[in-house]
């Protein structure tokens, strides 16, 4: 199971949904970096569940405990492992899809590929769940990345037919830092429009997507590689591992393909003596290198797949059709905590593309 990503810094996620833990190991950071555990305690709350009438119910914590790689709270060169333990599972919910999958969900597949073996609670290895890791991990980046000017903020670009306030994209401010609980907007209007949408469709038994919209300020320019190896390359890789994610685009993306070249080019000006361009519909990358304008990305999340109205599936051991009532806890709408789990693993593929710039 291809549970790692990463050269430079490799990233390793493990555990299951419903295991006793699941965790991360981080090898490639570098020493002598200080983990603020509280700083990074307040990330990870913005992504654990049951903290909303958006969220599923199910409560934890999502604490980490670091088992090496840190002296105290510094990075000591050895791979960084934490692990984060389940404390409130129900596995009996998910007993009868080993042999009636979910519509939308991974069962069917899966089951294929591991012939029946795959732990189906929680969906397993392939549950949202698996996100708290990476964002332990994306979380120790994204404060190295501080240091060094580099800020990965992301927002909720449209929900439910209701688009938020669209940022700056030349501009070297960060989005905002979103506290835990807090709606992921930029205008407080369409957060409560979002908001409204999610309970609309939980009324229904029903779920709704989003796009999430993410900005990397004060990156500077030259890092990646043109071809096979460019930064949309690496970043669209890595974030398409995030489950529920349906799509990627960079800049103005396949907004592009309705324009002429006059008008998607971003023109190249002097500001202060600092080469720049006039706008950034490129989203800050061009020829798979960053050009030093904000990296402006957007990711489609797809409706959850697990809701409370019946579904045409099959059972397997008949080859029958049979309709399906989904049990257990489940997101109306996860896209509200997919925001964080895409500033984990931006922040984990720029700090890795910033070290290989100060390589060379």
């Amino acid at each position: 199971m291809a549970s790692i990503f990463g050269r430079r810094i490799q990233v390793s996620v493990w555990g299951q949904s419903h295991s006793p833990a699941i965790g991360v190991t981080v090898d490639g950071l570098p020493a002598g970096e200080a983990v603020d555990t509280e700083e990074l305690q307040a990330f990870l709350n913005r992504r654990a569940p049951g903290q909303a009438d958006y969220a599923t119910p199910r409560k934890e914590e999502d604490r980490p405990e670091f088992l090496s790689g840190l002296v105290g709270n510094i990075t000591c060169g050895a791979p960084l492992t934490a692990l984060i333990r389940n404390t409130n599972t129900k596995s009996q919910h998910y007993d009868n899809l080993r042999d009636v999958p979910r519509p939308g969900h991974g069962d069917y597949a899966i089951g294929r590929r591991f012939h029946g073996f795959q732990d189906v609670a929680g969906g397993g290895h392939t549950s949202g769940r698996l996100t708290a890791p990476i964002c332990v991990a994306g979380g120790v980046c994204m404060q190295i990345l501080a240091r060094r000017g580099i800020q990965v903020r992301a927002h909720i670009s449209s929900l439910g037919g209701v688009a938020d306030t669209v940022p700056d994209y030349c501009s070297q401010t960060p989005l905002p830092a979103f506290a835990a609980g807090e709606f992921p907007v930029l205008s407080p209007e369409a957060g409560e429009k979002m908001h409204a949408a999610i309970l609309e469709a939980k009324s229904r038994a029903d779920s709704v997507g989003g796009v999430i919209e993410c900005l990397a300020t004060g990156v500077p320019a030259g890092l990646g590689s043109p071809m096979f190896d460019g930064v949309e390359n690496r970043l669209a890789a890595a974030l398409f591992g995030i489950p529920a994610v349906k799509g990627v685009e960079f800049g103005n993306g396949f907004a592009a393909a309705g324009l002429t070249g006059s008008e998607n080019n971003d023109p190249f000006v002097v500001e202060d003596g600092q080469i720049r361009t006039a706008a950034n519909r490129h989203g800050g990358i061009l020829g798979g290198v960053t050009s030093g304008m904000p990296i402006v990305f957007r990711v489609a999340v797809k409706p959850t797949p697990s809701i409370g109205q019946p579904q045409r599936s099959v059972r397997l051991s008949t080859n029958e059709e049979e309709e399906l009532v989904i049990h257990g806890r489940h997101d109306p709408c996860i896209v509200p905590r997919v925001v964080p789990v895409v500033e984990a693993v931006a922040a984990i593929v720029l700090l890795e593309l910033l070290l290989e710039g100060e390589a060379v």
